[in-house]
């Protein structure tokens, strides 16, 4: 602090009642000084305070026992602005933010933290700087609900029985919510390959979670407090979240598990964050009151609040009974780092994205051939597949359906089954949902002939071009076990340098082709998804064809970059 100086200004401001009441549409507390007879000031210095939610009313607290000091930096009294939000907000708004950003950030998670300090780097010397500090309290994640709901679990909880497909459970967005972000960390742990990538059951289990994602869990806890509340699924949230609920409410609503996996715990660290040009004082009076963060009396109102402290253990006297929760140690698993939170957030991002897709199944007479290894069709096996990744997409998504072997329908070699439109849209009398199930039901009737793959690549490529949506992810599917043996069609060279010409990076069409057994012309298939930016596989037995398809839903967005 600086002495004083002849120019003075009288501490005199709002009293706080009145000021709180003017800025509280604004969703911001501001704590200033009364009138004082210490140190004048020549003006304020406003500490802007950005918190997650859940640590609102401890910081604001703090706040008003940091102000009751009367606070004096540069000559300047120190205004604290205090202003929850979500920290999924806040990440998404600082690493470009050069005007007012806070200069403290109180996020629920360092996975948000660092992940915000990473992508402020790439922005260069005008972004904000972060410097991490560390955590004020814990809260782990669990998994909540209905007594009767979280029963319905077993009496072993787990992650993998959240996700299996009986369970009756939800997923709040992890681009938008923390509990989503650290559920997805958490199955990606189960499910997830070694190197960050995802393996074809993490892409079915977030496509069946992911079709009734929640904005917030807030949406999840109203659910069970002002609806009925058996009825409402289980979901992922903090313990303190859990506890607060059952208190506003008066009674136990909502119930914590305890999944034996183990969990992750929200941590709300203290980030510094900085920003050239700053009022000169700012870093003083953000370490001044970072500080005061951190005395006794901060710590005490973290656990009334129902939170832990920093080393997991959590306040004495929690009852199940009445709180829905309860106070023994927890385990914990490794929180991922900026790299790994970034791949999480690119995986939901490439299943959550509505999709226009053109699908197209090869019924030349090959295809009645079984499977390497099993009686089953290829037909069939394609058949099957292709439902089973039909069941995970949401009603918005648009699909459509071809057939083709040569000469299906001349002059063409494929029919259309099924026009692509939203699957929740009525298609003479029912969804197209429900005709796509059919037609694909009847697609055995319709195997024999030869395969005009070249011919039919191309019509279908311009087909998706021709009615591109580019509020959507825009592709082309086709299953085939064979190779163009059409004399009249397009050559290979004449396709591939058709498709190239046709392109356009602005509209991109994607084509991801699935060769079944070891007859499949692999080579060629390959040429044709290089030429359009997307991805050819083989699939050798019935399960291959899945995990392909699921593979292929999860490269959307990144084609043809990855």
């Amino acid at each position: 602090m600086t002495a004083r100086t002849p120019s003075r200004v009288r501490r005199v401001v709002l009293p706080l009642v009145a000021l709180v009441g003017i800025v509280a549409a604004a969703g911001v507390t501001v704590v200033a000084l009364r009138l004082t007879d210490g140190e004048d000031c020549t003006g304020t210095l406003s500490l802007k305070v950005a918190v997650a939610p859940g640590a609102e009313g401890v910081v604001r607290g703090a706040a008003e026992d940091y102000q009751a000091d009367q606070p004096v930096v540069e000559h300047r009294c120190v205004q604290v602005q205090v202003e929850a939000r979500s920290a999924p907000d806040v990440a998404n708004e600082l690493p470009t933010a050069q005007i007012n950003p806070p200069a403290l950030w109180i996020p629920d998670s360092t996975m948000w933290a660092e992940q915000t300090k990473r992508q402020a780097g790439e922005h260069g010397a005008d972004a904000p700087t972060l410097e991490l500090g560390p955590s004020l309290a814990t809260s782990p994640l669990v998994v909540a609900g209905s007594a009767k709901a979280v029963g319905a679990l077993g009496d072993s909880v787990s992650w993998a029985g959240l996700i299996d497909p009986k369970a009756r459970a939800t997923l709040t967005d992890p681009t938008t919510s923390t509990e989503g972000l650290a559920a997805l960390a958490i199955v990606r742990g189960l499910l997830g390959n070694p190197d960050g990538t995802p393996k074809p059951e993490l892409i079915g289990a977030l496509m069946r979670v992911g079709r009734n994602a929640l904005p917030s869990v807030r949406d999840a806890f109203t659910k069970i407090t002002q609806g009925s509340g058996d009825d409402a699924p289980v979901f992922a949230t903090t313990e303190q979240s859990v506890l607060d609920a059952n208190r506003v409410a008066g009674s136990r609503k909502v119930v914590a598990a305890y999944p034996k996996e183990g969990t992750l715990a929200f941590d709300y660290p203290v980030v510094r964050v900085g920003r050239a040009g700053e009022p000169a004082g700012t870093a003083q009076a953000a370490e001044d009151f970072e500080r005061h963060l951190r005395t006794g009396r901060t710590l005490q109102r973290f656990a009334e609040a129902g939170f832990r402290t920093t080393d997991g253990k959590a306040p004495q006297g929690w009852k199940t009974d009445r709180e829905g929760v309860r106070g023994e140690d927890v385990s914990l698993l490794t929180r991922p780092d900026a790299d790994q939170v970034a791949e999480l957030l690119r995986t939901w991002g490439a299943v959550s994205l509505d999709t226009r897709m053109l699908t197209l199944l090869d019924v030349s007479g090959s295809m009645a051939e079984p499977m390497e290894g099993s009686r089953e069709t290829r037909i069939g096996a394609a058949r099957d597949a292709a439902l089973t990744a039909l069941a995970m997409l949401p009603d918005t998504s648009e699909v459509g359906l071809w057939a083709f072997g040569r000469n299906k329908r001349p002059p063409d070699d494929w029919i259309e089954l099924i026009s692509t439109g939203p699957l929740g849209e009525t298609v003479a009398g029912t969804t197209r949902r429900a005709r796509l199930q059919t037609s694909a039901g009847g697609l055995a009737t319709l195997v024999g002939g030869g395969t005009a793959l070249n011919d039919t690549v191309l019509a279908a490529y311009r087909e998706a071009r021709r009615t591109f949506d580019p509020m959507k992810i825009n592709s082309v599917a086709l299953i085939t076990d064979g190779s163009d043996d059409d004399i009249s069609s397009i050559d290979l060279p004449t396709l591939l340098s058709t498709l190239r010409e046709e392109a356009d990076p602005a509209r991109p069409v994607p084509m991801f082709l699935v060769g079944l057994g070891a007859d499949a012309d692999l080579d060629a298939l390959r040429q044709i998804a290089e030429a359009t930016g997307g991805k050819a596989y083989q699939a050798l037995k019935g399960e291959d064809i899945r995990t392909v398809l699921l593979d292929a839903i999860s490269q959307r967005r990144c084609r043809p970059n990855c």
